[in-house]
Protein backbone atom coordinates (compact mmCIF):
# COMPACT_ATOMS: atom_id res chain seq x y z
CA UNK A 1 0.00 0.00 0.00
CA UNK A 2 0.95 3.54 -0.09
CA UNK A 3 1.11 6.29 2.25
CA UNK A 4 2.35 10.13 1.48
CA UNK A 5 4.81 12.14 3.59
CA UNK A 6 3.13 15.41 2.86
CA UNK A 7 5.98 17.43 1.93
CA UNK A 8 6.28 20.40 3.45
CA UNK A 9 5.83 23.53 1.44
CA UNK A 10 8.52 25.00 -0.50
CA UNK A 11 8.68 27.63 -3.65
CA UNK A 12 7.31 26.04 -6.61
CA UNK A 13 8.62 25.90 -9.29
CA UNK A 14 7.96 28.66 -12.08
CA UNK A 15 4.90 27.45 -14.97
CA UNK A 16 4.87 28.36 -18.29
CA UNK A 17 1.55 27.57 -20.88
CA UNK A 18 2.64 25.25 -23.28
CA UNK A 19 1.00 24.68 -26.59
CA UNK A 20 -1.15 21.59 -25.73
CA UNK A 21 -2.44 24.13 -22.99
CA UNK A 22 -0.94 22.44 -20.32
CA UNK A 23 1.59 23.23 -17.76
CA UNK A 24 4.84 21.57 -16.62
CA UNK A 25 7.73 22.35 -15.07
CA UNK A 26 11.58 20.70 -15.80
CA UNK A 27 14.05 20.28 -12.93
CA UNK A 28 17.73 19.09 -13.24
CA UNK A 29 19.98 18.02 -11.85
CA UNK A 30 24.23 16.99 -12.70
CA UNK A 31 26.70 15.44 -11.53
CA UNK A 32 29.62 17.74 -13.01
CA UNK A 33 27.87 20.99 -11.17
CA UNK A 34 26.41 21.07 -7.69
CA UNK A 35 23.70 23.58 -8.75
CA UNK A 36 20.39 22.29 -9.32
CA UNK A 37 18.22 23.68 -12.26
CA UNK A 38 14.86 24.29 -13.45
CA UNK A 39 13.30 25.78 -16.79
CA UNK A 40 10.14 26.49 -18.18
CA UNK A 41 9.11 23.96 -21.39
CA UNK A 42 6.50 23.73 -24.40
CA UNK A 43 6.39 19.54 -24.02
CA UNK A 44 3.64 17.34 -23.77
CA UNK A 45 3.14 14.90 -20.71
CA UNK A 46 6.07 14.29 -17.80
CA UNK A 47 8.27 16.71 -17.02
CA UNK A 48 11.85 15.28 -16.14
CA UNK A 49 14.54 14.90 -14.00
CA UNK A 50 18.07 13.27 -15.95
CA UNK A 51 21.52 12.96 -15.98
CA UNK A 52 23.83 10.69 -17.18
CA UNK A 53 26.14 8.21 -15.14
CA UNK A 54 30.15 8.87 -15.46
CA UNK A 55 31.70 7.05 -12.44
CA UNK A 56 29.65 6.57 -9.35
CA UNK A 57 26.00 7.67 -10.03
CA UNK A 58 24.44 10.80 -8.79
CA UNK A 59 20.95 11.89 -8.99
CA UNK A 60 18.22 14.76 -7.65
CA UNK A 61 19.19 16.73 -5.08
CA UNK A 62 15.35 18.60 -3.63
CA UNK A 63 15.30 21.07 -1.22
CA UNK A 64 12.45 20.53 1.04
CA UNK A 65 10.73 22.13 4.47
CA UNK A 66 9.00 20.23 6.72
CA UNK A 67 6.48 22.15 8.84
CA UNK A 68 3.73 19.49 9.41
CA UNK A 69 3.39 16.77 12.42
CA UNK A 70 2.75 13.36 11.61
CA UNK A 71 -0.79 11.59 13.48
CA UNK A 72 0.75 8.81 14.89
CA UNK A 73 -2.42 6.55 14.85
CA UNK A 74 -3.63 7.29 10.75
CA UNK A 75 -0.32 8.73 9.81
CA UNK A 76 -1.80 11.72 8.14
CA UNK A 77 0.77 14.73 7.99
CA UNK A 78 -1.52 17.89 9.56
CA UNK A 79 0.03 21.40 8.87
CA UNK A 80 1.63 23.39 11.57
CA UNK A 81 -1.12 25.19 12.40
CA UNK A 82 -3.27 21.70 13.21
CA UNK A 83 -1.69 21.84 16.81
CA UNK A 84 -4.50 19.60 19.00
CA UNK A 85 -5.74 17.07 17.13
CA UNK A 86 -5.71 15.10 13.38
CA UNK A 87 -7.77 16.47 11.09
CA UNK A 88 -8.56 12.72 9.42
CA UNK A 89 -8.85 10.90 12.49
CA UNK A 90 -9.02 13.44 15.26
CA UNK A 91 -6.41 11.47 17.23
CA UNK A 92 -5.03 14.17 20.02
CA UNK A 93 -1.40 15.69 18.98
CA UNK A 94 1.43 14.12 20.81
CA UNK A 95 5.18 15.92 21.47
CA UNK A 96 7.70 13.81 19.35
CA UNK A 97 9.30 11.45 20.71
CA UNK A 98 12.44 12.27 23.27
CA UNK A 99 15.87 10.87 21.99
CA UNK A 100 16.52 9.18 25.25
CA UNK A 101 15.59 6.03 26.51
CA UNK A 102 16.92 3.15 28.57
CA UNK A 103 19.13 2.39 25.70
CA UNK A 104 21.67 5.36 26.37
CA UNK A 105 22.77 3.61 29.19
CA UNK A 106 23.10 0.66 27.46
CA UNK A 107 27.36 -0.32 26.18
CA UNK A 108 27.69 -0.24 22.58
CA UNK A 109 30.40 -1.10 20.37
CA UNK A 110 30.93 0.45 16.75
CA UNK A 111 31.05 -2.71 13.58
CA UNK A 112 34.37 -1.82 11.77
CA UNK A 113 33.10 -2.71 9.05
CA UNK A 114 29.75 -1.27 8.53
CA UNK A 115 30.00 1.39 11.77
CA UNK A 116 26.39 0.28 13.16
CA UNK A 117 26.26 0.39 17.09
CA UNK A 118 25.60 -3.36 18.40
CA UNK A 119 24.70 -3.61 22.14
CA UNK A 120 27.75 -5.28 24.26
CA UNK A 121 25.86 -8.85 24.46
CA UNK A 122 26.17 -8.95 20.45
CA UNK A 123 29.35 -10.94 19.65
CA UNK A 124 28.67 -10.29 16.08
CA UNK A 125 26.80 -7.23 13.96
CA UNK A 126 23.41 -7.32 13.84
CA UNK A 127 23.32 -6.10 10.09
CA UNK A 128 26.80 -7.25 8.69
CA UNK A 129 27.96 -10.06 10.98
CA UNK A 130 31.28 -8.91 11.42
CA UNK A 131 32.62 -10.31 14.49
CA UNK A 132 33.18 -7.84 17.92
CA UNK A 133 36.53 -6.26 18.18
CA UNK A 134 38.58 -8.52 21.20
CA UNK A 135 38.83 -5.32 23.33
CA UNK A 136 36.11 -5.22 26.28
CA UNK A 137 32.75 -4.17 24.53
CA UNK A 138 31.98 -2.84 27.92
CA UNK A 139 34.27 0.31 27.73
CA UNK A 140 31.75 1.25 24.65
CA UNK A 141 29.33 3.30 26.98
CA UNK A 142 29.56 6.67 24.68
CA UNK A 143 27.81 5.29 22.11
CA UNK A 144 24.11 5.39 22.14
CA UNK A 145 21.61 3.57 19.69
CA UNK A 146 17.86 4.04 19.09
CA UNK A 147 15.96 1.09 19.45
CA UNK A 148 12.56 0.40 17.42
CA UNK A 149 9.10 0.58 19.21
CA UNK A 150 7.78 -3.22 19.32
CA UNK A 151 4.78 -2.51 20.87
CA UNK A 152 3.44 -0.68 18.19
CA UNK A 153 -0.47 0.97 18.50
CA UNK A 154 -3.39 -0.37 16.95
CA UNK A 155 -2.65 1.59 13.17
CA UNK A 156 0.46 -0.62 12.94
CA UNK A 157 -0.66 -2.90 9.77
CA UNK A 158 -3.81 -0.67 8.67
CA UNK A 159 -4.90 -0.74 5.29
CA UNK A 160 -5.45 2.40 3.53
CA UNK A 161 -4.47 5.71 5.66
CA UNK A 162 -5.12 9.09 4.06
CA UNK A 163 -2.34 11.13 2.28
CA UNK A 164 -1.47 14.78 2.11
CA UNK A 165 -0.88 16.27 -1.12
CA UNK A 166 2.99 16.82 -1.96
CA UNK A 167 4.37 20.24 -2.56
CA UNK A 168 6.69 21.45 -5.35
CA UNK A 169 9.62 21.09 -5.51
CA UNK A 170 12.13 23.71 -5.09
CA UNK A 171 14.96 24.15 -7.34
CA UNK A 172 17.68 27.23 -7.92
CA UNK A 173 19.40 27.71 -11.56
CA UNK A 174 18.22 26.97 -14.86
CA UNK A 175 19.79 24.38 -16.93
CA UNK A 176 18.81 24.74 -20.69
CA UNK A 177 17.21 21.68 -22.20
CA UNK A 178 16.05 20.30 -25.53
CA UNK A 179 12.68 19.21 -26.39
CA UNK A 180 12.66 15.41 -27.94
CA UNK A 181 9.52 13.77 -29.40
CA UNK A 182 6.77 14.13 -26.70
CA UNK A 183 9.07 14.75 -23.80
CA UNK A 184 11.85 16.99 -22.88
CA UNK A 185 15.17 15.13 -22.84
CA UNK A 186 18.71 16.54 -22.42
CA UNK A 187 20.91 16.04 -24.54
CA UNK A 188 22.82 13.21 -23.32
CA UNK A 189 20.13 11.20 -22.85
CA UNK A 190 19.31 11.85 -26.89
CA UNK A 191 22.29 10.26 -27.56
CA UNK A 192 21.55 7.49 -25.25
CA UNK A 193 18.69 6.69 -26.79
CA UNK A 194 20.21 6.91 -30.07
CA UNK A 195 22.69 4.57 -29.32
CA UNK A 196 20.41 1.88 -28.02
CA UNK A 197 18.21 1.86 -30.82
CA UNK A 198 21.83 1.05 -32.76
CA UNK A 199 22.40 -1.49 -30.46
CA UNK A 200 19.05 -3.03 -31.14
CA UNK A 201 19.47 -3.02 -34.74
CA UNK A 202 22.86 -4.85 -34.84
CA UNK A 203 21.55 -7.17 -32.31
CA UNK A 204 21.44 -10.38 -33.94
CA UNK A 205 21.57 -13.76 -32.57
CA UNK A 206 25.04 -14.18 -32.40
CA UNK A 207 25.30 -11.07 -30.02
CA UNK A 208 22.64 -12.77 -27.37
CA UNK A 209 23.28 -16.45 -27.64
CA UNK A 210 25.82 -15.88 -24.64
CA UNK A 211 23.64 -13.34 -22.41
CA UNK A 212 23.41 -14.47 -18.76
CA UNK A 213 20.05 -14.58 -17.26
CA UNK A 214 19.06 -11.25 -15.51
CA UNK A 215 16.86 -11.31 -12.48
CA UNK A 216 14.81 -8.28 -11.35
CA UNK A 217 13.85 -7.76 -8.03
CA UNK A 218 10.52 -5.75 -7.15
CA UNK A 219 9.54 -5.11 -3.06
CA UNK A 220 7.69 -2.22 -1.37
CA UNK A 221 10.07 -2.52 1.64
CA UNK A 222 6.89 -0.34 3.79
CA UNK A 223 8.16 2.54 5.70
CA UNK A 224 6.59 1.86 9.18
CA UNK A 225 9.96 2.97 11.07
CA UNK A 226 8.09 2.29 14.49
CA UNK A 227 7.55 -2.01 13.64
CA UNK A 228 11.07 -3.51 14.27
CA UNK A 229 12.49 -1.76 11.04
CA UNK A 230 16.35 -2.61 11.65
CA UNK A 231 14.81 -6.42 11.66
CA UNK A 232 12.71 -6.04 9.31
CA UNK A 233 15.24 -4.68 6.88
CA UNK A 234 18.18 -7.03 8.11
CA UNK A 235 15.58 -9.59 6.58
CA UNK A 236 15.24 -8.04 3.31
CA UNK A 237 18.78 -8.19 3.02
CA UNK A 238 19.15 -11.38 4.01
CA UNK A 239 16.54 -12.18 1.06
CA UNK A 240 18.55 -9.86 -1.12
CA UNK A 241 22.01 -11.64 -0.56
CA UNK A 242 20.18 -15.20 -1.24
CA UNK A 243 18.70 -14.43 -4.64
CA UNK A 244 21.33 -11.63 -5.74
CA UNK A 245 19.15 -10.03 -8.27
CA UNK A 246 20.93 -8.03 -10.92
CA UNK A 247 18.95 -4.93 -10.69
CA UNK A 248 16.46 -3.86 -7.39
CA UNK A 249 13.43 -1.76 -7.72
CA UNK A 250 12.07 -0.33 -4.15
CA UNK A 251 9.48 1.51 -3.19
CA UNK A 252 8.39 3.34 0.15
CA UNK A 253 12.38 3.85 1.07
CA UNK A 254 12.39 6.32 3.86
CA UNK A 255 15.88 8.24 4.49
CA UNK A 256 16.24 5.89 7.97
CA UNK A 257 16.12 2.73 5.34
CA UNK A 258 18.18 4.35 2.79
CA UNK A 259 20.95 4.99 5.70
CA UNK A 260 20.40 1.08 7.01
CA UNK A 261 20.67 -0.03 3.43
CA UNK A 262 23.90 1.84 2.55
CA UNK A 263 26.25 0.52 5.77
CA UNK A 264 25.01 -3.50 4.59
CA UNK A 265 27.52 -5.29 2.72
CA UNK A 266 25.26 -6.27 0.08
CA UNK A 267 24.95 -2.67 -0.83
CA UNK A 268 28.70 -2.22 -1.70
CA UNK A 269 27.55 -4.06 -5.20
CA UNK A 270 25.02 -2.43 -6.85
CA UNK A 271 24.77 1.35 -8.12
CA UNK A 272 22.18 3.50 -7.06
CA UNK A 273 19.46 6.15 -8.30
CA UNK A 274 19.43 8.29 -5.15
CA UNK A 275 22.76 9.28 -3.65
CA UNK A 276 23.07 10.35 0.26
CA UNK A 277 22.47 13.96 0.04
CA UNK A 278 19.26 13.96 -2.78
CA UNK A 279 16.75 11.88 0.00
CA UNK A 280 15.02 14.73 1.95
CA UNK A 281 12.00 13.71 1.19
CA UNK A 282 9.47 11.60 2.96
CA UNK A 283 9.98 8.69 1.40
CA UNK A 284 10.71 7.65 -2.43
CA UNK A 285 11.36 4.97 -5.19
CA UNK A 286 15.09 3.74 -5.87
CA UNK A 287 16.47 1.44 -8.22
CA UNK A 288 19.97 -0.37 -7.85
CA UNK A 289 21.75 -2.02 -10.39
CA UNK A 290 24.87 -4.51 -10.43
CA UNK A 291 24.80 -3.95 -14.65
CA UNK A 292 27.07 -1.24 -16.02
CA UNK A 293 24.43 2.18 -15.56
CA UNK A 294 24.31 4.45 -18.59
CA UNK A 295 21.92 6.93 -16.88
CA UNK A 296 19.02 7.12 -14.51
CA UNK A 297 15.92 9.78 -14.66
CA UNK A 298 13.67 10.29 -12.72
CA UNK A 299 9.95 11.68 -14.31
CA UNK A 300 7.02 12.67 -12.15
CA UNK A 301 3.77 12.34 -12.75
CA UNK A 302 1.84 15.61 -13.19
CA UNK A 303 -1.43 14.57 -12.03
CA UNK A 304 -0.02 12.92 -8.74
CA UNK A 305 -0.77 14.81 -5.66
CA UNK A 306 1.62 12.36 -3.90
CA UNK A 307 4.55 13.14 -5.61
CA UNK A 308 4.40 9.74 -7.58
CA UNK A 309 7.19 9.32 -10.46
CA UNK A 310 8.66 7.18 -12.58
CA UNK A 311 11.92 6.26 -12.03
CA UNK A 312 14.30 4.97 -14.90
CA UNK A 313 17.69 3.48 -15.44
CA UNK A 314 19.23 2.21 -18.35
CA UNK A 315 21.60 -0.20 -18.72
CA UNK A 316 24.22 -2.50 -20.59
CA UNK A 317 23.79 -5.77 -20.45
CA UNK A 318 26.16 -7.70 -22.51
CA UNK A 319 27.35 -7.45 -25.68
CA UNK A 320 25.90 -4.20 -26.55
CA UNK A 321 23.17 -5.04 -25.50
CA UNK A 322 20.33 -2.44 -23.44
CA UNK A 323 17.45 -3.44 -20.91
CA UNK A 324 15.44 -0.10 -19.55
CA UNK A 325 14.13 -1.19 -15.90
CA UNK A 326 11.71 1.55 -14.50
CA UNK A 327 9.92 1.64 -11.05
CA UNK A 328 6.94 3.46 -9.95
CA UNK A 329 4.83 3.64 -6.69
CA UNK A 330 1.48 4.84 -8.79
CA UNK A 331 -1.40 6.98 -7.04
CA UNK A 332 -3.02 5.22 -4.12
CA UNK A 333 -6.40 4.33 -3.02
CA UNK A 334 -6.99 6.29 0.69
CA UNK A 335 -10.60 6.14 1.84
CA UNK A 336 -11.07 8.55 4.53
CA UNK A 337 -13.50 10.75 6.22
CA UNK A 338 -15.74 12.47 5.53
CA UNK A 339 -16.44 11.01 2.08
CA UNK A 340 -14.59 7.39 1.89
CA UNK A 341 -14.51 7.38 -1.70
CA UNK A 342 -10.60 8.48 -2.80
CA UNK A 343 -9.45 5.55 -4.43
CA UNK A 344 -7.71 8.14 -7.29
CA UNK A 345 -8.38 5.30 -9.83
CA UNK A 346 -8.80 7.69 -12.47
CA UNK A 347 -5.39 9.48 -11.70
CA UNK A 348 -3.62 5.96 -11.46
CA UNK A 349 -4.66 4.72 -14.68
CA UNK A 350 -3.38 7.74 -16.27
CA UNK A 351 0.12 7.21 -14.78
CA UNK A 352 -0.01 3.81 -16.24
CA UNK A 353 -0.44 5.03 -19.17
CA UNK A 354 1.84 7.89 -19.13
CA UNK A 355 4.85 5.44 -17.57
CA UNK A 356 4.18 3.08 -20.54
CA UNK A 357 3.88 5.57 -23.39
CA UNK A 358 6.81 6.89 -21.99
CA UNK A 359 8.79 3.39 -22.21
CA UNK A 360 7.25 2.34 -25.61
CA UNK A 361 10.18 3.06 -27.94
CA UNK A 362 12.61 0.72 -25.54
CA UNK A 363 13.20 -2.13 -27.23
CA UNK A 364 13.55 -3.90 -23.59
CA UNK A 365 11.50 -2.84 -20.89
CA UNK A 366 10.64 -4.17 -17.47
CA UNK A 367 8.38 -2.04 -15.68
CA UNK A 368 8.02 -3.21 -12.02
CA UNK A 369 6.92 -1.80 -9.07
CA UNK A 370 3.55 -1.26 -6.38
CA UNK A 371 0.76 -0.08 -9.27
CA UNK A 372 -1.38 -0.05 -6.25
CA UNK A 373 -3.99 -1.55 -9.35
CA UNK A 374 -7.55 -3.24 -8.65
CA UNK A 375 -8.19 -4.96 -11.27
CA UNK A 376 -12.00 -4.64 -10.55
CA UNK A 377 -11.77 -0.91 -9.75
CA UNK A 378 -9.05 0.15 -12.24
CA UNK A 379 -9.92 -2.56 -15.39
CA UNK A 380 -6.84 -4.53 -17.16
CA UNK A 381 -3.12 -2.71 -17.02
CA UNK A 382 -3.02 -0.33 -20.03
CA UNK A 383 -0.26 -1.90 -22.32
CA UNK A 384 -0.24 -2.06 -25.81
CA UNK A 385 0.47 -5.17 -28.25
CA UNK A 386 3.61 -6.48 -27.74
CA UNK A 387 3.46 -6.05 -24.00
CA UNK A 388 3.39 -8.74 -21.30
CA UNK A 389 2.10 -8.90 -17.45
CA UNK A 390 4.93 -11.50 -16.41
CA UNK A 391 2.94 -13.20 -13.81
CA UNK A 392 -0.12 -13.79 -16.19
CA UNK A 393 1.99 -15.13 -18.55
CA UNK A 394 4.57 -17.39 -16.53
CA UNK A 395 1.92 -18.57 -13.70
CA UNK A 396 -1.52 -17.54 -15.36
CA UNK A 397 -4.36 -18.72 -13.07
CA UNK A 398 -2.64 -17.96 -9.79
CA UNK A 399 -3.70 -14.97 -7.70
CA UNK A 400 -0.64 -13.10 -7.11
CA UNK A 401 -1.42 -11.39 -4.32
CA UNK A 402 1.08 -9.47 -3.05
CA UNK A 403 -1.02 -7.32 -0.45
CA UNK A 404 -2.50 -10.35 1.62
CA UNK A 405 -3.89 -9.75 5.15
CA UNK A 406 -4.89 -13.31 5.29
CA UNK A 407 -1.86 -14.88 4.74
CA UNK A 408 0.65 -12.19 5.77
CA UNK A 409 -0.59 -12.57 9.52
CA UNK A 410 1.42 -9.51 10.75
CA UNK A 411 -1.37 -7.98 9.33
CA UNK A 412 -3.89 -9.85 11.23
CA UNK A 413 -6.89 -8.28 12.43
CA UNK A 414 -7.26 -5.23 9.78
CA UNK A 415 -10.04 -5.82 7.16
CA UNK A 416 -9.89 -8.50 4.40
CA UNK A 417 -8.10 -7.04 1.55
CA UNK A 418 -6.09 -9.40 -0.99
CA UNK A 419 -4.58 -7.76 -3.95
CA UNK A 420 -1.82 -8.05 -6.74
CA UNK A 421 -0.57 -4.53 -5.88
CA UNK A 422 2.35 -5.32 -7.52
CA UNK A 423 3.22 -6.40 -11.14
CA UNK A 424 6.33 -6.62 -13.71
CA UNK A 425 4.85 -5.27 -16.93
CA UNK A 426 7.66 -6.27 -20.00
CA UNK A 427 8.59 -5.81 -23.28
CA UNK A 428 11.35 -7.63 -24.67
CA UNK A 429 12.88 -7.70 -27.94
CA UNK A 430 16.05 -9.73 -26.72
CA UNK A 431 14.75 -11.22 -24.06
CA UNK A 432 12.20 -13.85 -22.68
CA UNK A 433 10.59 -14.15 -18.93
CA UNK A 434 11.45 -17.43 -17.74
CA UNK A 435 10.17 -17.55 -14.29
CA UNK A 436 8.52 -15.16 -11.76
CA UNK A 437 8.09 -15.91 -7.96
CA UNK A 438 6.89 -14.34 -4.95
CA UNK A 439 9.83 -14.11 -1.63
CA UNK A 440 9.40 -12.41 1.86
CA UNK A 441 6.19 -14.67 2.80
CA UNK A 442 8.17 -16.04 5.39
CA UNK A 443 7.71 -14.59 9.20
CA UNK A 444 11.32 -13.37 10.93
CA UNK A 445 11.95 -16.27 13.09
CA UNK A 446 11.57 -15.22 16.88
CA UNK A 447 10.85 -11.63 16.36
CA UNK A 448 6.67 -10.73 17.28
CA UNK A 449 4.87 -7.31 17.80
CA UNK A 450 2.15 -6.43 19.73
CA UNK A 451 -0.99 -4.89 18.65
CA UNK A 452 -4.32 -3.62 20.04
CA UNK A 453 -7.57 -4.46 18.33
CA UNK A 454 -11.42 -3.81 19.63
CA UNK A 455 -12.97 -6.92 19.74
CA UNK A 456 -16.87 -5.82 20.46
CA UNK A 457 -16.87 -3.45 23.35
CA UNK A 458 -13.17 -4.64 24.68
CA UNK A 459 -9.80 -3.64 23.69
CA UNK A 460 -7.39 -7.03 23.05
CA UNK A 461 -3.95 -7.29 22.44
CA UNK A 462 -2.65 -9.55 20.05
CA UNK A 463 1.51 -10.64 19.68
CA UNK A 464 1.68 -11.11 15.88
CA UNK A 465 4.94 -12.19 13.89
CA UNK A 466 6.88 -9.92 11.49
CA UNK A 467 7.81 -10.45 8.03
CA UNK A 468 10.04 -7.44 5.91
CA UNK A 469 7.44 -6.08 4.60
CA UNK A 470 3.59 -5.14 4.69
CA UNK A 471 4.13 -6.51 0.98
CA UNK A 472 5.35 -9.21 -0.69
CA UNK A 473 8.82 -8.72 -3.33
CA UNK A 474 8.81 -10.03 -6.61
CA UNK A 475 11.79 -11.76 -8.15
CA UNK A 476 11.47 -12.04 -11.59
CA UNK A 477 14.05 -13.98 -14.29
CA UNK A 478 14.82 -12.87 -17.57
CA UNK A 479 17.10 -14.99 -19.96
CA UNK A 480 17.92 -14.11 -23.74
CA UNK A 481 16.35 -15.36 -27.11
Amino acid sequence: MSFDDGVGSSKPPKWQKSSESSMFPTIESSSSSSSSSLRSLNSIGFFLHHRTVENRPTFLSFSLSMSSWSCKKCTFLNPSSQKAACKICLSPSSPPPSSSSSSSTTPKWSCKACTFLNSFTNSECELCGTRAPALSLSSFKDLIDVSEDANADSSVGSVFFPLQPCKKRKMDDPVPLESHGDFAELSAFQGTKASMNAVAEMGGSSSRANLKPVKIMTYNVWFREDLELRNRMRALGQLIQRHSPDVICFQEVTPAIYDIFQITNWWKVYRCSVIKDSHSRGYFCMLLSKLPVKSFSCQPFPNSIMGRELCIGNLEVQNGISLTVATSHLESPCPAPPKWNQMYSKERVVQAKQAVDFLKETPNVIFGGDMNWDDKLDGQFPFPDGWIDAWEELRPGENGWTYDTKSNKMLSGNRTLQKRLDRFICKLQDFKVNSIEMIGTDSIPGLTYTKEKKVGKEMKTLELPVLPSDHYGLLLTISSL
